[in-house]
């Protein structure tokens, strides 16, 4: 009889109560065949109650108390190092904004052990549009300045069987114990509120593959929709765009992005260097402009990269 795997859950919250209640629930529907799933919750700081009431409906689940200074990805590394106690098999990475179909976890872990070592990530739908696919399989391209996170994909513009790709973002990422005990967690000296960004690729150069399963299903709530620059007072502008590394739109985060988490450093500042350009004329593919632009369908793009099918 082949040994149960250990598969050790990490997610970071902050004051999002109901959002963490859910995300749970749809865990504990989770398909376990074979799996040991052990939850550990990162609560940084919550005032809203998170900690009492995840408590009080899953008591199995192990809290950990953040200082209030930790953003993603401290919380992340705190959840990490309390988890590798436990000597897990796997970390499943997560937001606690998931909600999974239940066979998800299923599907990562059977990717994990058939394309050994690999982090496997999740096929990210956006639950109020669910068919639209989400921040999945971002590709390197310098020209077009570095990452493009595609916007206009859905579940029948995808590759049918599982893919390699250059990073996956922290949403939901099942990563092997024995990775982050070679590798190292995130940086969150550089990347407080953004480890993913050179997480995944520092893996890849390492040797280990990323790959999306499209059959593991998880269901995410959009991202916010940061305040437009042009609202902002100039002091305001300087914290987002350079003094803040935390805010989403700030230059310096995406440059230490490219830098660390691109191909190599070269083309990293070239890409940086390409984005500000077409950030300045308007032309960021990240923005309302790239909703606009044309994308080939992720099957066309991806096709060099699918793993063929195993027939069990």
């Amino acid at each position: 009889m082949s040994r149960r795997l250990k598969v050790a859950a990490v997610i970071p919250v902050y004051n999002r109560k109901d959002l963490t209640l859910q995300c749970l629930r749809s865990m504990e529907r989770l398909v376990l065949k074979g799996i040991d799933l052990e939850i550990f919750i990162v609560d940084d700081g919550s005032t809203d109650g998170t900690s009492s009431s995840v408590s009080a409906e899953f008591p199995y689940v192990s809290i950990i108390s953040g200082s209030g200074e930790l953003w993603y990805t401290g919380a992340i590394n705190l959840g990490i190092d309390a988890a590798m106690k436990a000597k897990p098999d796997y970390l499943l990475l997560m937001n606690d904004d998931q909600v999974y179909d239940q066979d998800a976890l299923q599907f990562l872990v059977e990717s994990a052990e058939r394309n050994k070592p690999s982090v496997v990530g999740a096929l990210l739908l956006r639950w109020d549009i669910p068919h639209r696919v989400f921040q999945v399989s971002p590709t390197w391209k310098t020209l077009w300045g570095g990452w493009r996170h595609w916007q206009q994909q859905t579940i029948w513009t995808i590759p049918d069987s599982c893919w390699e790709v250059d990073l996956i973002v922290g949403n939901c990422m099942l990563v092997p114990g024995d990775a982050v005990k070679r590798f190292g967690p995130m940086n969150e000296s550089l990347f407080p509120n953004s480890g993913d960004a050179e997480f995944t690729p520092r893996l890849k150069r390492r040797g280990v593959k990323l790959i999306i399963d499209p059959r593991a299903r998880a269901f995410c709530q959009p991202n916010d929709v940061p305040k437009s620059i042009r609202e902002m007072s100039s002091a305001e502008v300087y914290r987002h765009l350079w003094g803040d590394i935390r805010m989403k739109q700030n230059l310096r985060r995406r440059l230490y992005g490219w830098i660390c988490g691109g191909p190599d450093p070269l083309r990293g500042l070239i890409a940086f260097a390409i984005f500000f350009i077409r950030f300045l004329l308007g032309f960021n593919l990240e923005g309302s402009y790239g909703s606009r632009a044309a994308e080939p369908p992720l099957r066309e793009t991806m096709r060099d990269s699918v793993i063929p099918k195993v027939e069990d």
